[in-house]
């Protein structure tokens, strides 16, 4: 049986007041949109998402996901055209449900971030279901009436209540699962006869269901909370971030404060990891066991090798670091940094494609760019690796046992021989040989008495 799934994301978002697509805005780090196809089932064996406002960026977004292996089935893109409502959306993707053979019809908002695959699996389970949710102040969400067996009689949507209704507290969720041959005809005799002039799914929904009974699911209001303002997201990264969170200290995790702690829904942590206050690990990160992430520090798409200390304030993307290893405080680790075990960055160092070999220390203010440093090296405070030169990138490969003294600059391309020494304040413009010396310093000059006599000097042009 062919279940393809319908993800309506053409919202304009008015009161995100945005120039960014409202199902692009993140929760912990991953689009709405991207939460939602996540919570595909896998008996879902293809999705259309409906765009229209921002479609560029939106498909743009679905392309790059594709490529990182991030969607659970081939989705495509169906532009709505002028948004006519929700059931016009479902009219628009009438020639690719019935060209990919679609028999059931899985529909979700791609606005609604946190609804978990468990209860998408229950939905899928009934013949006809949609799911609702109790709320104490229904607001603007459409009321679910139900018939005398408890299944679907109806759907108001807010603007259209009668006046004499009695106070419907069971609203639409949103979320529906239907036969597709039933839903295509209901579709096609929907009418824009209401308070918006728009073409309601609902509509359809409780048109189909005076033929066949619609279940009506229970869900929680959590779940089923939509992105609708800049409130409504910082709520639901709050919620996804507390759920998240006691979850992983049920898997052996510490958390010293929970509520400042934002971990995204791809990342990984072993047991025995400690996350301090403020830590926001996002994308597909990896912490591996008895790591310490210290307060305030940022990570993105970073794997951690067991029992590395991130001191407080680092930033870390696209780094891979090895066992035993120690970041920061205060260090950027940008991609393509790789550290091999036992290696230490210190406080304001910045890498970026950098290798650095086992035991190598970069202790204090420096940045490594595009260089390969060998096992035992040591980089001095303020040594730089100058590897752009206003055109290209250029690398820099430094041996092992190499000492770097402060504040030299290693200007690129070149290559540092293994038990190389570089004089501190060494300008170092082409190869150094393995075991040579190399110095580039302006000779001292000392005159005795002569600050006194330089002060006196000034004192005097001063009056």
């Amino acid at each position: 049986m062919s279940m393809v799934a319908v993800i309506l994301a053409a919202g304009l978002g008015t009161r995100m007041k945005s120039r960014l697509p409202k199902v692009l805005h993140p929760i912990l780090g991953d689009p709405s949109l991207l939460w939602v196809l996540r919570s595909l089932p896998p008996r879902v064996s293809r999705a259309l998402v409906v765009v229209h406002h921002g479609k560029d960026r939106v498909q743009a977004a679905l392309a790059g996901w594709e490529a990182g292996g991030l969607l659970p089935c081939p989705v495509q893109a169906v532009d709505q055209g002028e948004p006519l409502g929700t059931g016009h959306a479902l009219q628009a993707c009438i020639p690719s449900l019935d060209g990919c053979g679609a028999e059931r019809v899985l529909i979700l908002s791609g606005d609604v971030p946190l609804l978990p695959s468990g209860r998408v699996e229950a939905l899928l389970d009934r013949p006809a279901a949609l799911l609702a949710m109790e709320l104490e102040n229904p607001g603007s969400y459409g009321r679910v009436l139900l018939g005398a067996a408890g299944t679907l009689q109806g759907i108001v949507e807010a603007r259209d209540l009668p006046s004499g209704l009695p106070e419907q507290r069971l609203v639409n969720g949103g979320a529906y699962h239907l036969p597709w041959e039933g839903l295509r005809q209901a579709l096609g005799r929907l009418k824009a006869a209401n308070a918006q002039g728009e073409y309601y799914l609902t509509d359809a929904v409780t048109d189909l269901a005076a033929s066949l009974p619609v279940e009506v699911l229970r869900g929680d209001a959590s779940e089923l909370a939509g992105m609708n303002s800049r409130r409504d997201q910082a709520a639901l990264e709050a919620l996804a971030a507390e759920r998240i969170n006691m979850a992983w200290m049920d898997e052996g995790v510490s958390f010293l404060d929970p509520g400042s702690a934002r971990i995204g829904p791809r990342v990984s942590l072993a047991s025995d990891v400690t996350v301090e206050a403020g830590v926001r690990v996002e994308g597909a990160s990896a912490i591996s066991a008895g790591c310490v992430l210290g307060q305030g520090c940022v990570l993105r798409d970073c794997r951690i090798g067991g029992d590395t200390v991130l001191r407080p304030y680092s930033v870390l993307e696209g780094a891979e670091i090895g066992e035993g290893c120690v970041v920061g405080p205060f260090a950027r680790l940008r991609e393509g940094t790789r550290m091999a075990p036992g290696s230490h960055v210190g406080n304001f160092v910045e890498t970026k494609q950098a290798r650095l070999g086992p035991g190598v220390k970069a202790n204090h203010l420096s940045y490594l760019g595009d260089c390969e440093v060998g096992e035992g090296t040591n980089v001095g405070a303020g040594v730089i690796t100058c590897n752009y030169d206003g055109f290209r990138k250029h690398r820099t490969v430094i041996g092992k046992g190499v000492f770097i003294g402060s504040d030299s600059q290693l200007v690129a391309p070149v290559t540092l021989g293994d038990g190389a020494i570089v004089g501190a304040g060494t300008t170092v413009t082409e190869d150094v040989p393995a075991d040579a010396l190399a110095l580039a310093r302006a000779p001292l000059t000392l005159k005795d008495g002569a600050a006194g006599r330089l002060r006196a000097r000034l004192r005097s042009r001063m009056g």
